[in-house]
């Protein structure tokens, strides 16, 4: 086989996924924000000891804040620090979608929650959503939906 022709699979550059969040939100719109980390924070997402359920964004003097992301400090973390797991992170985001996001939560009722993390030019982003609660009743039609889907996967497959 031709080297041109081998189709070359990027890396997978998630980190850690927030499956709750689409299982519970109607995600209305998404935004992908930078965060502050401290080292030994980006080597454990290196490794992959993130874990993003019950995560949200918060306003906190006008600046977006992640909450409830716990990232497991590895054990080879430095000595003269105290690593704290579940502590608040900033989030990089341009004014013009501070505006927008923070009016959505304050006048129309709107929840922002983590639905990613991953890689970008080696830089660890963030991906937001601005999502709406579901009910019980909605919740259990998603899920009809997903299995007549996976249904007609089936039947078409064969």
């Amino acid at each position: 086989m031709n080297a041109k022709n081998k189709k070359e699979k990027a890396p997978d550059r998630t980190i850690a996924k927030n499956r709750k969040a689409r299982h519970d939100y109607a995600i209305e719109t998404t935004f992908e924000a930078g965060i502050v980390l401290e080292g030994w924070e980006v080597k454990s997402m290196r490794a992959g000891r993130v874990q993003l359920k019950d995560s949200y964004v918060t306003f906190i003097k006008g600046e977006a804040w992640l909450i409830g992301v716990h990232i497991s400090p590895l054990k080879t973390a430095s000595t003269h620090i105290e690593p704290d797991p579940l502590r608040v992170r900033k989030l990089l985001l341009n004014q013009r979608e501070l505006t927008k996001l923070s009016t959505a939560v304050q006048q129309k009722n709107y929840t922002i929650v983590a639905l990613d993390l991953h890689w970008t030019r080696n830089r660890a982003k963030a991906s937001i959503g601005l999502a709406k609660g579901k009910k019980a009743y909605d919740k259990r039609e998603s899920l009809k939906k997903k299995d007549i889907q996976r249904e007609q996967g089936r039947i078409l497959k064969r």
